[in-house]
C-alpha cells in the first residue's frame, strides 16, 4: 500500500473507503470470528465490559465508560485502535486527514479539481489515528474544535467566512479516526454544548460563521460517577447523544486483582538481589484493597484504585531489597514486616472519610493491613476460638486446641521480637522458638521451603494478635514483640506502644 502514492494509483488498487464506525465493526467481527483476544492485559472484563464494548461498536456507537478511578478505562479506550485498519490513505499534507477521493475542506477540493488523479496521497497509521484530550475546566471551544485564525486570514488576504481562515481544533484533527475525552464531567457545561453538533449532525460550527464540515469520527469518553457531584457533570442533551453507557468495576475475585497486580507491578530489578514473594503474600496484598473497599474509614464513592496493590507491592519488594542490601544477602524473601514498612503506598491511594482523618492516614493504613490479616488467617487456618459452651469468651481460655501449645509458650513468659532488618538467619531462628508454631504452619498453610515457612510462621502470629490472643506491641521502626495478651493487659508494661 505504501507504494501508491497518487489518487490515481490508488483507484488502480481498488481501494475503497469506508467510515471508521464501518471500519471498526468490520475488524471487530473478523477478530471474533478468529476468536482473537480482543483487549490483552485487561483482566476480569471479560464476560462484563468487553461485551458491551463489542455491543457498541457492532452497533456503530459512540460510548462512555463510567466508573471509579484505577479501572483500566484509559487503557481500554487506547486499545480501540486495534479495530483500525493497519494504514488507510489521505491528502498529502491535509491537517484533517481527509479521504483523497472525496475530500471535506476547501483546500483539498481545490487541489483535486486542480489535479485530478495526480493528486498526492499519504498514508497514517492506526496509532495515529487515535487522539485523547484531559477534560479541565481550561479546555475551550477553539482547543476542542477550532477558531478564526486572523493572521493566517490576513497574509492569505482571506475573509473570515472562508475554510481556509480556520486553525482546525483536536476534533477535527481526528477525523476518519477515534478522539476520546477523559474525565468528561470536569469540561465545562458551554463547552460540552460544543459537542452536540459532532454527536448528531456529525459536523462543526466555527464561531458565527457558516462554516458546516461532515466529520468522520468515533467519540468516546471515560468519567468516574463522583465527579457528577464534586467537580462536575455531563449536561443532558449529550448525556443522550452518546449512544452507549458502560459501567466498569474493580476485580470480582481475588485471582484476578493478583493478576492485575502481578502483570503492573515492576517485580525484576536489576540490584543483585532476588526478593521473593510468595503466593500467600501475594494474596494478603490484594487483600488490603478488598478491606479498603469495604472499609467504614475509607470514602468508597471516590474507590481503592488497583495502583494502590501495584504501589504496595513495589513498595514491599523495595523493603525488603533494602534488608538484603544492607545485611549483604543476595536472595530474600518478602515478609509481613516489609507490609507494614510499606503503608506510604495505601495512605496516599484512599480518600478518608471524617472518621478516617480522625484517626491518621497511617494509622488507617496499619488497620487494613490488620484487617486483610485477620480476613486471610480465617480462611486459611482454623477457627482461633474454640466455643466449647454456649456464652464462651476468649478470655475464658476458648483458643482453639490447635494453637494451646503456641499459646502457653507466650503464657509461660516467652516472647518474641521480629523486625524488617533482620537477616533471613536470625528472622527463622526467632521464629523458630516458640514452640509448635513451625508445626501448625506447615499443617495449614504448607510452606515450600524454609524461607517461605519463616514468614508464614510470622503471619499465624501476627493473625493471632488480630483475633487478641496475643498481644503485639510496636518498637522502634517495623520491629514489633508478640507477647501474652493477658499479661500485657495486667502490666502495662512494654518497650513500645501496644496496637
Amino acid at each position: 500500500m505504501h507504494s501508491i502514492r497518487t489518487l490515481g494509483d490508488l483507484k488502480a488498487s481498488g481501494y475503497r473507503p469506508v467510515s471508521v464506525r464501518e471500519e471498526m465493526r468490520r475488524n471487530l467481527m473478523a477478530m471474533i470470528r478468529r476468536k482473537e483476544t480482543l483487549f490483552p492485559g485487561i483482566v476480569g472484563y471479560e464476560r462484563t465490559v468487553i461485551p458491551q464494548i463489542q455491543n457498541a461498536v457492532l452497533s456503530r456507537h459512540d460510548f462512555i465508560l463510567l466508573g471509579l478511578r484505577g479501572q483500566a478505562k484509559t487503557r481500554i479506550l487506547r486499545n480501540l485502535t486495534v479495530f483500525l485498519d493497519e494504514v488507510i490513505p489521505f491528502v498529502e499534507g491535509c491537517e484533517i486527514h481527509d479521504d483523497p477521493g472525496a475530500p471535506l475542506c476547501a483546500a483539498c477540493r481545490r487541489r483535486l479539481a486542480e489535479k485530478g488523479d495526480a493528486l498526492p496521497v499519504a498514508w497514517l497509521g492506526r496509532e495515529e489515528r487515535y487522539q485523547e484530550k484531559l477534560a479541565t475546566p481550561d479546555v475551550t471551544i477553539a482547543d476542542l474544535i477550532g477558531d478564526i485564525d486572523p493572521i493566517k486570514a490576513a497574509a492569505q488576504r482571506l475573509s473570515f467566512s472562508d475554510e481556509g481562515a480556520i486553525h482546525y481544533g483536536i476534533v477535527p484533527r481526528s477525523n476518519r479516526g477515534i478522539f476520546a475525552i477523559n474525565e468528561l464531567p470536569d469540561l465545562q457545561p458551554r463547552i460540552q454544548v460544543g459537542l452536540l453538533n459532532i454527536l448528531e449532525e456529525r459536523d462543526i460550527q466555527i464561531r458565527g460563521f457558516p462554516v458546516r464540515i461532515p466529520l468522520d469520527v468515533l467519540l468516546v469518553f471515560s468519567a468516574n460517577p463522583e465527579d457528577y457531584t464534586n467537580r462536575g457533570n455531563i449536561i443532558t442533551p449529550l448525556r443522550d447523544r452518546i449512544a452507549s453507557q458502560i459501567l466498569t468495576h474493580y476485580p470480582l475475585n481475588l485471582e484476578d486483582g493478583m493478576q492485575i497486580t502481578a502483570q503492573e507491578s515492576w517485580i525484576q530489578r536489576d540490584s543483585g538481589v532476588e526478593v521473593v514473594l510468595a503466593p500467600f503474600y501475594r494474596e494478603l496484598i490484594e487483600e488490603v484493597a478488598v478491606q479498603a473497599r469495604s472499609s467504614e474509614y475509607v470514602d468508597q464513592s471516590s474507590g481503592v484504585s488497583a495502583r494502590m496493590t501495584i504501589a504496595l507491592t513495589e513498595n514491599v519488594i523495595s523493603n525488603a531489597e533494602r534488608r538484603a542490601l544492607a545485611t549483604g544477602e543476595t536472595r530474600t524473601t518478602a515478609r509481613l514486616c516489609d507490609l507494614s514498612q510499606a503503608v506510604s503506598a495505601v495512605s496516599g491511594k484512599v480518600e478518608l472519610v471524617y472518621e478516617g482523618e480522625q484517626e491518621g492516614p497511617q494509622n488507617v493504613a496499619r488497620h487494613l493491613i490488620g484487617r486483610a490479616v485477620k480476613s486471610l488467617f480465617s480462611r486459611r487456618m482454623p477457627d482461633a476460638y474454640h466455643t466449647g459452651r454456649k456464652g464462651q469468651t476468649p478470655e475464658e481460655g476458648a483458643t482453639t486446641p490447635e494453637y494451646r501449645e503456641v499459646v502457653e509458650w507466650f503464657s509461660r513468659g516467652g516472647n518474641v521480637e521480629v523486625s524488617d532488618e533482620m537477616n533471613e538467619s536470625e528472622f527463622r531462628e526467632r521464629l523458630a522458638a516458640v514452640r509448635g508454631l513451625d508445626r501448625i504452619t506447615r499443617k495449614h498453610l504448607k510452606p515450600s521451603g524454609p524461607e517461605e515457612e519463616a514468614v508464614l510462621m510470622e503471619f499465624v502470629l501476627e493473625g493471632l494478635h488480630q483475633f487478641s490472643i496475643l498481644s503485639k506491641e510496636r518498637m522502634d521502626g517495623a520491629a514489633v514483640t508478640y507477647g501474652d495478651m493477658l499479661k500485657s493487659m495486667f502490666s502495662g508494661l512494654g518497650r513500645g506502644e501496644p496496637e
